[in-house]
């Protein structure tokens, strides 16, 4: 009852608010691929534009709360992304636990239904936006601002800049661009921080300089390569450049992993194809979704020790966090020592199982979110069978019904998502531990968006030939 309740008084809400509610329209008709690369492109200078652009009133705080989840959310300390797309996976992390427990129903083959809902979702970026935005202004810039105007005016730039983003993010989803604003943002910001591994000339805190390149080649200069293979302070190193390529290799080959099942087309006589079940079954937004839970957690978790347990001498608060007081971004204890990376191979080594447990704990928190997103995003056997046969497609040998089609794809499905959502979990997590360029996670989101930007080309031009075989193809 109370669910029904729950439900009916979401739709009540958006019923309300919806014509108050400001849209990106669609485009009329759809664009061409050119058009939509073209938007894209400006969506994402306008995003970039915004990183490097200051808020005005801040001070540099003593640590940085989002240091752990910058790469995730695309933000940058002290400018206008500040927290980046972190309210719009937040928001959509609570619809869609909300959906997947069933407090809220809503049935997506309805369009009404599904429009419903993404309005609701948008409503609570709305709320998210104001939380987050007031809470880190007054925890993370409040204490270094002299009056109160000023901090309404920094607060105010959080929530209008998050907005921008929202609608940046949307612009690129209602069919302007290609893809989502947050995968396009996520890549943009990953590649961003390979790159100033790899050719960043500022001098670094060993004597050298950041960037590996100019560093090896000052070592070469000096006459002295003991530091290049490995060095301190997780400074990047040929170890770290290795294992980067490494863990790229490992990317691109798992994702061309799969079962291929033969499909024939019912419409087009002589039409026969495949139809891909990828190792990489779940895609990326598992491991986003897991992201943004352990960040919000670990966020939540240094507001709360910042203001209620700054020496560590609560004994209760001890169990939830710890942080060293001399450097307050360190956590030194508590259940959020353990679900954050001891990036470094240094660092890992002070603390071994340290690292097991968050390797273990990645792992665990992306199988939940691969099989929970199997079922949320329309990617279950249920949902492919029906797909297929909406695309006019059958399997040769099976009668064009539901239930022996699914069948058939239950035996691939849910074991494809567990395997998938384990080595992704793996890769992430050894990754963050060892020090990839641009974070474990990282680079696995930006391997997987660019994977899934070019099969989506590929799909662009299907469906100019056969256009319920782009929209089947779409789906996955």
């Amino acid at each position: 009852m109370a669910e029904g309740s729950l439900t009916s008084a979401i739709r009540r809400v958006v019923t309300v608010a919806e014509p108050y509610l400001p849209q990106v329209p669609k485009p009329k008709r759809k664009l061409t691929l050119q058009t939509r690369l073209l938007w894209s492109g400006l969506a994402l200078l306008i995003y970039m534009v915004m990183a490097q652009t200051p808020l005005f009133g801040a001070t540099t705080p003593d640590f940085d709360f989002l240091a752990f989840a910058r790469v995730i959310f695309a933000s940058q300390q002290g400018t206008l992304v500040e927290l980046g797309i972190g309210p719009i996976v937040t928001a959509g992390l609570l619809m869609q636990l909300l959906r997947g427990s069933e407090i809220v129903k809503f049935d997506f083959k309805k369009p009404e239904e599904r429009g419903v809902f993404q309005t609701a979702t948008k409503l609570v970026t709305y709320v998210v936006i104001i939380i987050e935005s007031v809470v880190y202004g007054i925890a993370v810039y409040g204490p270094g601002i002299a009056t109160p105007e000023v901090l309404y005016i920094l607060i105010g730039q959080l929530m209008a800049a998050s907005v921008i983003v929202m609608f940046l993010d949307e612009l690129i989803q209602k069919g302007w661009g290609l893809g989502s604003g947050i995968s396009l943002f996520i890549m943009a910001g990953v590649a961003q921080q390979i790159l100033w591994s790899l050719f960043s000339p500022l001098p670094a805190g060993d004597g050298g300089v950041v960037g590996v390149i100019p560093f090896i080649g000052q070592s070469i200069v000096n006459g002295d390569l003991s530091d290049v293979f490995f060095r301190s302070n997780q400074l990047p190193s040929i170890f770290g450049l290795l294992l980067t390529a490494g863990v790229l290799l490992i990317l691109v080959y798992t994702q061309g992993i799969k079962i291929e099942i033969p499909i024939v087309s019912t419409k087009y006589r002589g039409f026969s194809a495949v139809y891909p079940i990828k190792l990489m079954y779940v895609s990326n937004i598992p491991v986003i979704l897991a992201s943004a839970l352990t960040a919000n957690a670990v966020f939540l978790g240094q507001i709360l020790w910042a203001n209620a347990n700054p020496l560590n001498n609560n004994a209760f608060m001890n169990i939830i966090a710890q942080f060293d007081p001399t450097n307050p971004s360190t956590p030194i204890g508590g259940l959020i020592y353990y679900v954050t990376p001891p990036r470094g191979l240094d660092i890992a080594v002070l603390d071994p199982s340290r690292a097991v447990l968050y390797v273990l704990f990645m792992i665990g928190i992306v199988v939940v979110f691969g099989r929970l997103w199997v079922e949320l995003g329309g990617l279950s056997p249920k949902s492919a069978a029906r797909n297929l046969l909406d695309a006019d497609v059958q399997i040769p040998g099976f009668r064009r019904s539901n239930k022996p089609i699914e069948v058939l794809l239950n035996k691939y499905i849910p074991s494809v998502t567990i395997l998938g959502s384990v080595i992704l979990g793996l890769l992430a997590g050894v990754s963050d531990v060892l020090g990839v360029f641009g974070s474990g996670i990282g680079v696995l989101l930006m391997v997987d968006i660019l994977i899934n930007y070019y099969n989506q080309l590929v799909r662009e031009q299907v469906e100019i030939a056969m256009p319920r075989l782009g929209a089947l193809l779409g789906r996955r």
